[in-house]
């Protein structure tokens, strides 16, 4: 089978289409035909070896894929030959085939296309937990979002809604916010022409957000802690902008604020039951339209490494998946 991997840690040019034997599953395992690959903003981390996860070389990035299940491994239950499920694999994702863990896999409604549910785990996911498990959003509450046209933001905007709070998008331009208004974003800013600090102020009477998510890092992070309403609490959930914020303790006193981290993949094994809990929760507003997952773009298996750069550069709106051979 075919599969995109990394002998050698670096740029997006050191992915390298292998030709491998088809795994073999383990037990508590299945392997499945991959239908389609998430494209997330990690890929391009841990191929450079920045990522918080280093696999073992020569390795694959991909962690989100749908697929048919053509092989049970031992001591598997609840899952069958035939059934098309969404899965996490944590790497390897970009491949013909690919192994993943029972436990880790979702059964996909009738309703929910190949592309769409190859790209929800991690963005939902993630989105849902910062919001509703960490930050604790509120009815009523202002929640800013960064980069809110980008994979992880779009969802934030609608989590954010469904949650019942007031949701203000920031994202680069124009046509971007027009995206984020179009998924429930009731204000939008345009972080490239306006002073965040200043607008966020502005839309919330002075008080600032009760709650920021950020995806970004860097500048937009130092304005977000001036921007953030007294007991506010801000979401730090990726530094797409390429620079790790240093946090001056001093404001998070005067200010009697929150900064609260979230590495979402290690609710896989410190809270599975969060994971399991969040997932149903986002299964049952997909099922009654409340979640619209936007994919903007769809790549070939062949352009893996174009999909890659495309969210690496930011150019991405939504989520962008790469298409499997099997259909």
């Amino acid at each position: 089978m075919k599969i995109w991997r990394v002998h050698a840690l670096g740029g997006i040019e050191n992915l390298v289409c292998d030709e491998v034997p088809a795994p073999v599953p383990g037990p508590h395992q299945v392997r499945i035909r991959v239908r389609a690959t998430g494209v997330n903003f990690a890929d391009s981390l841990i191929i450079a070896g920045k990522y918080q996860e280093k696999p073992d070389l020569p390795f694959g990035p991909g962690a989100e894929v749908c697929g048919e299940i053509v092989e049970l491994g031992e001591r598997v239950e609840g899952l069958r030959i035939g059934e098309r499920i969404m899965a996490l694999t944590r790497h390897d994702g970009y491949a013909e085939e690919a192994l993943v863990s029972a436990a880790l896999a979702q059964s996909v409604p009738p309703t929910m296309s190949d592309e769409a549910a190859a790209g929800f785990p991690i963005v939902y996911g993630t989105s849902h937990i910062a919001l509703w498990h960490k930050a604790r959003l509120q009815p009523g509450e202002t929640l800013v979002v960064h980069g809110a046209a980008g994979g992880v933001g779009l969802t934030a905007v609608e989590i954010g809604k469904a949650l019942g709070a007031r949701v203000i998008a920031t994202a680069s331009t124009a046509e971007k916010l027009e995206i984020a208004k179009a998924r429930g974003a009731d204000e939008g800013i345009n972080s490239r022409e306006e002073d965040l600090r200043v607008r966020i102020k502005a839309l919330t009477d002075g008080r600032g957000a009760d709650v920021i998510y950020d995806p970004i890092g860097g500048e937009v992070f130092d304005a977000s802690l001036r921007a953030v309403n007294f007991e506010g609490r801000i979401l730090t959930v990726g530094f797409a902008g390429g620079t790790v914020p240093q946090i001056p303790a001093n404001l998070l006193l005067v200010k009697t604020v929150d900064v609260l981290g979230l590495n979402w993949p290690a609710y896989q094994e410190r809270r599975p039951d969060i994971l399991r809990q969040s997932f149903a929760i986002l299964m049952d507003w997909f099922a009654d339209r409340t979640l619209t997952p936007l994919v903007s773009k769809v790549f070939d298996l062949d352009a893996v490494p174009d999909a890659i750069a495309h969210v690496a550069n930011r150019k991405a709106t939504g989520k962008v998946v790469v298409r499997g051979t099997a259909k």
